[in-house]
């Protein structure tokens, strides 16, 4: 019998190659030699039987990084414990003859003469995608040597998908103060402030979503021997792995592109995953099928010289048609919709093209750049917009950079212009149009017979839930007898056996027509309506059964605090929690409720598509009783129908902990109040924000600490959410009092310019609203100035002046990763106040208000935990600033 298993090695210590260490190994449990305990915290091996072995701890082939690191659950504590993965970690042998003498030979054969995947999987690899493997593997050796400048190694490894992670510059907080994760080489790094041995992220690309049985089964491997054995589902059709170690990433690149998966410009400045319609082929509404114009589209990009001299990342998205929303075209950089048009009697196919769309913190609807363009040309038009956005967009300040600003400082009709321009002088291309006589390769149809015909299929106790499930994962497609089933993926996640699981189903069911959706789920097309029963039988084998998809306890969320470094509240952790709390009342199959849909991000980027949700919420922080506590924007008013053709505004900042009520709230006012067949974002147009606002404040109170400490932390995580204890100077209540004033001024502020653009605005309500959000940017910072100088002029020339100065040049504004990005909002819409005002400039205004007043808030933090909380210590922080930048 054979058996294959695997060794993990746990602690931050590094493991000399002489090293061994004995260890006795019962089925899945370690009873390890006193002396090894003390080493490791960790040693677990996969068996697939019983029977006692008796080992030896391999020693590392890799002498300069000898483990790597890796999660693990730990069952016993419901924690996740990092620990370190040996490279050495597989060997097939007899099990009988596994013992102490034996297994040193084994592993002597296995390190003198190894098998590598690169040798294995050579006449599997497209020729074009191993060389950038290997180029990238000779990257890694080059950083490690110190002959490859972290910046630089870090945009190549972007480049590769490979993705920082939480924690990965070394430290993490443990409730009371930062801690210093020990790795055995700490001045090694892959990017600034970035550790080499800490764990990464890894985004794979999956064009239009669609994968195969056996890429399901490949990302179900990489899951398991190289990350904690969950996958990812995004917002953008990708993978995401976690806990990966950079020293694994070229052979997982391998594995992958031997089954037709790239992370190729997964990350970076670069055109991300090609996205499209899940139902594309099957839709009942849909013009035309777009899948090959979405895989064709991502092929011809992948590499392209045009598009690596971008100043941010460009994104993609098809539709087939334009009422739903399952494109959604509006929010991206370059979107295209299905249309057709009857030309000297002839139909001919074509694309709606818009530019300039995106959310980020400062969402932008996307531009009608033509009503129509054939599909002749819709790479050489899409390559004429990258061409103008390379070479006209921002480069040197980032938070500028994306296509949506080009546009917006252009003009769409100045944009338009040199787009057409730019097509002319292109020299012809073949490939743009060689692919288009083979478009029938992406036909897909179904079983001819039901696969469970003949079979007893008996539902028995089942038969109740299986209805309620069919009512709402099931989409009937225009084929008639057929459909599409969702499995609706709790946040996003399925483990790697359930990936396999669900590669078993598709090759049972289907022929192989699987996509991943932009809400976190899978859909299974192509399902005999015959063999429904069998198929909800199948999934509930795999615990993905769970009925709700795409409905209101189907809620989005970005990963947020759990690994991204960008994260200020866990929205994984408010998404799990509303979810279960909805689902328990059954919502999910109220007809009122199940289309509405809730998502949630970590913080003010759109990671979780908040902006665009019926209910949307993002991350934020505020200072209660001298501790933070964890909140969240309210976000209403976003249409996710017809592809995202509107954004939500923010309704105010409420505690984590109350956003539950507050949702049941807006719900039950909502079943209560709504006329029959009115929408949610219908039903919040009518009655007013300002409206919903007032009868929601009650829950924006946040108890004393001493009272509920619950508030002070996190769903989902224990430790308390501040960073300690604070110092406060003499006069600080009344000095913080002022400035807290002054900011939540700035606030109703923004609330009334939000008003002011609502239904048909008038062009003077749109100039009032662009004046009123500076003169909330212009609040926020004056109340700032008044820890400086408590009599600060009310001019505005004065604020902005002394803003620039004592925060600005200071950098005491800076955000830690945004840097003086929302500073820059005030001065630009201060220089340029006196200019026509149009509705999109004030939209704009708007939402740059809103971040500069959230910025505002957190500058006010760190000012009051540093101990600048009066006049007296912002002159003494400003002398002593002053001193050390004497002395460099």
């Amino acid at each position: 019998m054979l058996t294959t298993f695997y060794i993990f090695f746990g602690a931050f210590r590094e493991i000399q190659n002489s090293q061994t260490f004995p260890i006795t190994i019962i089925g899945q449990r370690c009873e390890v030699e006193r002396e090894v305990q003390e080493k490791f915290s960790h040693i677990r091996l996969k068996m697939e039987d019983n029977q006692p072995i008796d080992t030896t701890i391999p020693p590392s082939p890799h002498p300069q990084y000898p483990y790597h690191c890796k999660k693990i659950l730990n069952p016993a504590r419901n924690t996740h414990d990092f620990v370190r993965q040996s490279t050495v970690h597989r060997l097939i042998v007899p099990i009988s003859s596994v013992t102490a003498p034996f297994f040193p030979r084994i592993l002597k054969m296995t390190t003198q003469n190894p098998l590598t995947w690169k040798a294995t999987l050579a006449d599997k690899i497209p020729p074009h995608w191993a060389e950038e493997i290997d180029t990238f593997e000779n990257q890694m050796k080059l950083r490690t040597q110190g002959k490859l400048d972290e910046k630089v190694f870090a945009e190549l490894r972007l480049r590769r998908g490979a993705y920082g992670q939480r924690y990965d510059n070394g430290f993490r907080y443990d409730g009371e103060k930062s801690q210093t994760i020990s790795f055995p080489h700490p001045d090694l790094t892959k990017g600034p402030e970035t550790k080499w041995e800490a764990p990464g992220m890894q985004r794979i690309k999956i064009p239009y979503g669609g994968m195969t049985a056996q890429q399901m089964e490949v990302l179900a491997d990489m899951a398991d021997e190289y990350s904690d054995g969950i996958l990812h589902v995004t917002t953008r059709q990708d993978f995401q792995l976690h806990f990966i170690s950079i020293e694994d990433t070229p052979d997982m690149h391998r594995r992958l592109a031997a089954v037709g998966i790239t992370t190729r410009e997964a990350c970076g400045n670069s055109v991300r995953n090609v996205t499209a319609c899940p139902l594309a082929g099957v839709c009942r509404d849909e013009a035309f099928d777009v899948t090959g114009y979405a895989n064709e589209t991502a092929y011809y990009f992948f590499g392209h010289p045009d598009v690596q001299d971008f100043g941010r990342k460009f994104k993609v998205a098809f539709s087939g048609c334009k009422t739903n929303p399952c494109g959604l075209t509006f929010m991206h950089d370059l979107g295209l919709i299905a249309t057709t048009r009857i030309v000297d009697g002839v139909e001919q196919k074509g694309f709606e093209m818009y530019v300039g769309g995106g959310l980020g913190a400062v969402p932008h609807l996307a531009k009608l750049l033509d009503e129509f363009v054939p599909v002749e040309e819709l790479l050489p038009m899409s390559q004429a917009i990258a061409r103008v956005y390379a070479r006209l967009g921002e480069k040197k300040n980032r938070n500028k950079a994306r296509i949506k600003f080009l546009v917006g400082k252009l003009g769409i009709d100045e944009f338009r212009r040199l787009v057409k321009e730019e097509r002319e002088v292109l020299k012809n291309d073949p490939k743009w149009d060689d692919w288009l006589a083979n478009l029938s390769r992406y036909e897909e149809a179904g079983k001819p017979a039901p696969v469970s015909a003949g079979e007893n299929i008996d539902l028995g106790e089942d038969a109740a839930a299986f209805a309620q499930w069919k009512s709402t994962n099931i989409y009937p497609q225009r084929q008639d007898g057929f459909n599409c089933v969702s499995i609706a993926l709790p946040l996003g996640d399925l483990t790697a056996p359930q990936m396999r699981g669900v590669a078993d189903i598709a090759r049972r069911f289907t022929n192989d027509t699987t996509r991943i959706t932009v809400e976190q789920n899978i859909i299974l097309r192509w399902i005999n309506e015959a063999d429904l029963p069998a198929l909800y039988l199948a999934l509930k084998a795999i615990n993905l059964h769970a009925g709700g998809a795409n409905s209101i306890v189907d809620i989005t969320a970005c990963p947020g605090t759990d690994t991204c470094k960008l994260g200020i509240s866990s929205s994984r952790g408010l998404a799990s929690e509303l979810s279960n709390q909805l689902a328990a009342k059954g919502l999910q199959y109220d007809e009122a409720l199940k289309n509405l849909r809730i998502k949630v991000s970590g913080c003010f980027n759109s990671c979780g598509q908040q902006m665009v949700a019926e209910i949307g919420f993002y991350g934020s922080s505020r200072l209660v009783d001298r501790h933070r506590v964890p909140h969240f924007h309210l976000i209403l008013g976003g249409e996710w129908d017809n592809n995202a053709a509107q954004y939500g505004q923010s309704l105010g900042v409420f505690p984590s902990k109350r956003i539950p009520d507050v949702v049941n709230f807006l719900v039950d006012m909502y079943l209560r109040e709504h006329d029959k067949g009115e929408k949610f974002s219908q039903f919040v147009n009518r009655i007013g924000k300002k409206a919903i606002k007032d009868q929601l404040q009650s829950f924006a109170k946040v108890p004393a600490y001493s009272v509920d400490k619950s508030f002070y932390t996190d769903w989902g995580d224990a430790r308390e959410y501040t960073i300690g204890d604070i110092g406060i100077g003499e006069c600080a209540g009344e000095v913080v009092s002022l400035t807290d004033f002054g900011v939540a001024t700035a606030e109703s502020m923004y609330f009334d310019a939000t008003l002011l653009l609502e239904g048909n605005s008038t062009n003077g309500n749109v100039k009032q609203a662009a004046d009123k959000a500076l003169g909330a940017m212009l609040s926020a910072a004056q109340a700032l100035l008044k820890l400086q100088n408590i009599d600060i002029s009310s001019n505005p020339d004065v604020i902005v002046s002394e803003f620039r100065k004592y925060f600005y040049d200071t950098e005491l504004f800076f955000d830690p990763f945004a840097k003086g990005k929302f500073a820059s909002y005030l001065f630009n819409a201060y220089e340029n106040r006196d200019d026509a005002a149009n509705l999109d400039r004030s939209r704009q205004l708007i939402e740059e208000a809103r971040l500069f007043i959230e910025a505002a808030h957190e500058c006010n933090t760190r000012m009051v935990q540093s101990g600048i909380v009066s006049p007296g210590s912002f002159k003494k922080w400003l002398m002593d600033r002053e001193m050390q930048l004497a002395g460099k």
